[in-house]
């Protein structure tokens, strides 16, 4: 048969305390209790650590990824800034080939003229 009847582990005499039928009841019911809400916490203290472990690397993923859209961001400025260069080069060319052109084809009327001019001199 099974006895409510128990003794405190903190007394230091060796008297015993009887505790009622009720009573014994509600401690056994509230260690039970305690027990359950220890591994609780320790499974939510579990959780927490795993849920902070997992914010810190996506915090880590997220800066990564902030730093590689910066870089990114510098390498089209400088292609930008490349096409512009290369943009002003390609006009200018262009200009000073127009500008070669027309000196090329006033050398051309000038030495027809000349050579005109000569042939009239040589035929009087």
């Amino acid at each position: 048969m099974l006895s409510w009847n128990a003794t405190s582990q903190t007394v230091i005499d060796s008297t015993r305390i009887r505790l009622t039928k009720p009573v014994a009841k509600l401690i056994v019911k509230d260690l039970i209790i305690g027990d359950g809400l220890k591994l609780e916490v320790k499974t939510l203290n579990q959780l927490l650590e795993e849920t902070n472990n997992q914010l810190s690397t996506t915090n880590k993923l997220v800066t990564n990824l902030e730093t590689q859209v910066n870089n990114y961001q510098k390498i089209i400025d400088k292609k930008d800034l490349q096409l512009g260069t290369s943009s002003e080069l390609s006009d200018n060319l262009k200009k000073q080939l127009k500008k070669e052109q027309r000196t090329k084809k006033l050398y051309k009327l000038g030495s027809t003229i000349g050579a005109a001019a000569v042939l009239l001199l040589l035929v009087q």
